[in-house]
């Protein structure tokens, strides 16, 4: 199989920031009384923070105050990331170190904010391995639509079917599969299902991995 470019979504694929948003999120749930909040969230992963807000506002109603709760909880967020750093998930550095070795372009398609995703991925001293970042606000469809995957590829000059998409989260799996890129799931917090098998080419437990299927198996296409 021949490939040019892998495309990475960032939160929960590479950061370990979906876990870290959930439990601020419990936290500021227990503090105010918030029912069901890890079940909210969990619909929210991999969709833009348009989407999120709708998400909230018609599972509480709309007097609930979600930019009040959004900006403690942000708050909370970037404490942690600020005295410990953001945790980078298994893999990341191995995997993205070979791919830029071995000439594949490499991309991110993030619901995040591009300029975000361009301040963790600095941060964490990994945006040199990049050539292109496209994010959630760049575009008006959000995952799981395959807009962004679209967008992603273009920015790469690389054809859907040229390109590997490494996502975990159900929006995330629709979105890329739907763009015509050959999928991977690495999951994160939500659980294989027969809908995410059907829709991706590999499922896989972490980067490393991923890495070690395409020394097998991926042919860098010129």
């Amino acid at each position: 199989m021949k490939y040019k470019a892998v495309i990475f979504d960032i939160d929960g694929v590479i950061f370990d920031s979906e876990r870290l948003v959930l439990e601020s999120w419990k936290q500021i749930a227990e503090k105010y009384g918030i029912q069901n909040v890890e079940e909210v969230l969990i619909k929210c992963i991999g969709v833009n923070a348009v989407i999120t807000r709708d998400i909230f506002l018609e599972y509480y109603g709309k007097d609930f105050p979600y930019d009040m709760y959004k900006t403690e909880c942000s708050s909370l967020f970037h404490t942690w990331c600020k005295t410990k750093g953001l945790p980078i998930k298994k893999g990341v550095t191995e995997l993205l170190k070979y791919l830029n070795d071995s000439g594949y372009k490499v991309g991110i398609a993030s619901s995040t904010r591009y300029a975000i995703v361009k301040e963790e991925l600095e941060e964490a001293g990994l945006l040199p391995y990049f050539h292109n970042l496209t994010g959630g606000d760049m575009l008006k469809k959000s995952k799981p639509e395959p807009d962004i995957f679209l967008m992603a590829c273009e920015s790469l000059s690389v054809k859907p079917e040229e390109a590997i998409g490494i996502e975990d989260s159900y929006n995330g799996i629709r979105s890329a599969s739907s763009a015509g890129l050959t999928t991977f799931m690495v999951p994160d917090l939500m659980e294989v299902n027969d809908e995410m098998r059907a829709r991706t080419a590999g499922i896989f437990d972490s980067l490393l991995d991923v890495k070690a299927w395409m020394e097998q198996y991926a042919v860098l296409k010129k």
